[in-house]
């Protein structure tokens, strides 16, 4: 069984956020880089069921710059057989649509029976990608998934969490599936699978590679450009109500009322 999860390189969600000057892009200079959170349960998704069938090839696949070779590497240290980076100054700046391209002709370059995606990424928080793939390559797709059973043969049941119960899907392979907190809990890389992750090769896409045409992806194919970012103003300061409990409670009402307007 071939079996892919697609992860993404990201700042650390507790990483100060800074806007760079001019006010159009953050500075991640000092941010700590790691694999997406909900890609982890993506990966060990993968190796799960590689694990359920006694064999197969797990393939952990990004888009990004050299750096994004880390979380890769990490992906294979956790048991990824192999691993590939579509790295080209071009995909800079894409948005998900472009990100998507990126990925379906990637995985257009093998054989696969189901794609693993976390359901959205910290970093740009669009919960598109793994649906736009799926579309791109023509196949069926299962989103925010919370429990998996493989019983039935080529044949994958889903569970999703949904408002007041649980949704049960069923999708025929090849699928993708993207992954929500609670499927799994993704398992620490073994010193052992550290030392063979930095033996193992990561196959490089560019775009010529893919046959995919600049003018497509990156900001010059991106369907929407941000014009600029500012931090949320500060919380003013909280007031403090003094006297009796009842006069307390009249105030607060008026306050609420009246000046926050919010009653």
């Amino acid at each position: 069984m071939n079996i892919l999860a697609c992860i993404k390189h990201v700042p650390d969600t507790e990483t100060r956020v800074k806007v760079a000057s001019g006010g159009n892009a953050l500075d991640l200079g000092e941010a700590n880089w790691v694999v997406n959170p909900y890609d982890e349960f993506a990966v060990e998704a993968a190796l799960q069921l590689k694990e359920k069938q006694g064999g197969g090839t797990v393939t952990v696949l990004s888009v990004g710059n050299d750096e994004a070779v880390k979380s890769l590497r990490q992906a294979l240290a956790m048991g990824a057989d192999k691993a590939v980076l579509c790295n080209d100054p071009c995909f800079e700046g894409s948005d998900a649509k472009g990100i998507a391209k990126i990925l379906a002709e990637a995985i257009k370059k093998a054989p696969f029976d189901i794609i693993f995606f976390g359901k959205h990424a910290v970093g740009d928080d669009n919960q598109q990608v793994g649906s736009l793939v799926a579309s791109l390559l023509n196949i069926p797709v299962v989103t925010v998934v919370t429990a998996i059973d493989y019983g039935e043969a080529g044949v994958v049941r889903c569970h999703r969490e949904v408002e007041g119960g649980v949704e049960v899907v069923k999708a025929p392979m090849p699928c993708a599936i993207t992954c929500q907190k609670g499927l799994n809990e993704p398992r620490y890389p073994s010193l052992k699978g550290i030392m063979a992750a930095k033996k193992k090769e990561v196959t490089v896409f560019k775009a010529a590679d893919l046959g995919i045409d600049p003018a497509q992806v990156g900001k010059a194919g991106a369907a929407f450009a941000v014009k600029g970012y500012e931090l949320p103003p500060p919380r003013p300061e909280g007031r403090v109500l003094g006297g009796e409990i009842d006069a307390q409670v009249k105030e607060l009402v008026h306050l609420l009322h009246d000046e926050a307007k919010v009653i």
